[in-house]
C-alpha cells in the first residue's frame, strides 16, 4: 500500500507532494521521499527512512523548489527500509520514477542492465524500471515512447509516476493491476494513488484504467488506452 504524489504546474510543487504524502500516510509505509526538477533543469531530492513528518523537518532546513515532481510513501518488499532504497529513484540524473505494485521479472533486468553498464545504488525492483525508461528513453528520444516500451519488458503489475530533466515541464502516468488517479487543476495537473492526498489541490479528477497511458503537462492532458488510441476518460467532481 504505498502512495504516490506528482505534480506539473506554474508554481513550486514542494509543499503540495509532502501535504500528498501526509494524506497518503494511512497507508503504510517505511520511508518516504521527494524529488523536484529545479530551475537549473537538475533534479533535487531528499529521501528519509521513518515518518513524512521526517522528511518534512529535512525540507525545512534545507529547502527545495521546483515545478514539477514526483513524491512516494514506501512500504519495503525489495530491499530493507533504508534511505537509498526509498523512491524516487533516479537514473544518471535523468529520469526519476515512483513506483507501487512489483517488477516480478526484476532480477533477469537487473542482469541485463548491469551489462549494458547501469549502475544500481538500490536493492529495488523499482530501480530496474527506472533503468529500462533510460534505456529507452536514450533510444527513441520522448518520455512518452520511454514509458511506453519500457512497461513492455515488465511481468508484473505497476502504477507510475516518471519525470526527466530532458522535458522538465512533462510527467508520464501508466498503471497496470494497481491504481492512479489524476487530478485537474487550473493550469496544472496531479497524480496520486488515492484522490484524497490532493484534495487540497483540486476536487476535479480523472480516474485511469487498465493500461492506460498519461501525458502531462501543466495546460494539458492526454491519455492513451493500452493499444495507443488517444480516449477520452470521464473528469469527476469530488466533493
Amino acid at each position: 500500500m504505498c502512495g504516490i504524489v506528482g505534480a506539473v504546474a506554474d508554481r513550486n510543487v514542494t509543499p503540495i507532494l509532502l501535504e500528498g504524502l501526509r494524506r497518503l500516510e494511512y497507508r503504510g509505509y517505511d520511508s518516504a521521499g521527494v524529488a523536484v526538477i529545479d530551475g537549473g533543469a537538475c533534479f533535487d531530492r531528499v529521501r528519509r527512512v521513518g515518518k513524512v513528518q521526517s522528511l518534512a523537518e529535512s525540507l525545512e532546513e534545507s529547502p527545495i523548489r521546483g515545478q514539477t515532481g514526483v513524491a512516494h510513501t514506501r512500504w519495503a518488499t525489495h530491499g530493507e527500509p533504508t534511505e537509498s532504497n526509498a523512491h524516487p529513484h533516479i537514473c544518471e540524473e535523468s529520469v526519476a520514477v515512483v513506483h507501487n505494485g512489483i517488477i516480478e521479472n526484476h532480477a533477469e533486468l537487473r542482469e541485463q542492465q548491469q551489462l549494458e553498464g547501469f549502475r544500481f545504488t538500490s536493492d529495488t525492483d523499482t530501480e530496474v524500471a527506472v533503468h529500462q525508461i533510460e534505456h529507452y528513453l536514450r533510444e527513441k528520444g520522448d518520455l512518452l515512447e520511454a514509458v511506453r516500451h519500457a512497461v513492455t519488458d515488465f511481468d508484473g503489475a505497476y502504477a507510475l509516476g516518471v519525470v526527466s530533466v530532458r522535458d522538465p515541464h512533462r510527467m508520464i502516468a501508466a498503471r497496470s493491476g494497481s491504481p492512479l488517479v489524476i487530478g485537474i487543476g487550473l493550469g496544472e495537473h496531479f497524480i496520486a494513488s488515492d484522490a484524497s492526498a490532493l484534495l487540497p489541490v483540486t476536487r476535479r479528477f480523472v480516474y485511469l484504467e487498465e493500461g492506460d497511458f498519461a501525458d502531462i503537462r501543466p495546460d494539458s492532458l492526454v491519455i492513451y488506452d493500452k493499444q495507443g488510441n488517444v480516449v477520452e476518460r470521464e473528469a469527476r467532481e469530488s466533493n
